[in-house]
């Protein structure tokens, strides 16, 4: 599996800092990303298709969702050779058009139910004011951020999948 940090990097360090920054639990309290443990950038990865995997079940509504792999990026203030977090982008296109009414509520319930805590589900500021949904996993070190883009043709669900901040096994490096 190779990994790489592309162009998008920049925005979604900020999308990462926007999910993670505060909300997943940090043990040091201090505000800063939360600890994901040790780990390689391949099983990092792994996990994140993982908790993406698992989020594409619980949507419940035949589709198709996009298949970019997982990204890594650096950790913010700490020794990027060292230290990283794991984004997973993805578009998630019903079969139906109508299939996604009421999705959002319904993953407003059920993801709860599977270990996250929802932090964050309104609508958001754009023109479009699409609703928008915020969760931590505490025991996976991983949040995602939904938005239903309704007025989208066909209408979607974009997910961002974000993982805390690990650190590499001792004589390795951030791949």
């Amino acid at each position: 599996m190779k990994l790489k940090v592309g162009a998008p990097a920049l925005l979604v360090s900020l999308a990462l800092t926007t999910l993670t920054g505060c909300s997943m639990t940090d043990d040091n309290n201090s505000g800063d990303l939360p600890d994901a443990g040790t780990s390689t950038t391949a099983h990092a990865s792994d996990a994140a298709e993982k908790v993406s995997s698992e989020i594409y079940d619980l949507i419940g509504v035949k589709g198709k969702a996009t298949e970019p792999g997982p990204g890594v990026t650096g950790c913010s203030g700490k020794d990027p050779e060292k230290y990283f977090q794991v984004f997973h982008a993805w578009t998630f296109t019903p079969a139906s058009p109508d299939a996604l009414d009421g999705v959002m509520e319904r993953l407003k319930a059920d993801l709860p139910k599977n270990g996250w805590k929802v932090v964050d589900f309104g609508r958001d500021t754009s023109k479009n004011k699409n609703v928008t949904l915020t969760a931590d996993n505490d025991a996976k070190k991983h949040s995602v951020k939904i938005t239903h883009w309704a007025t989208e043709n066909p209408p979607q669900l974009n997910m961002m999948v974000v993982s805390g901040c690990y650190q590499v096994p001792d004589g390795e490096k951030v791949r």
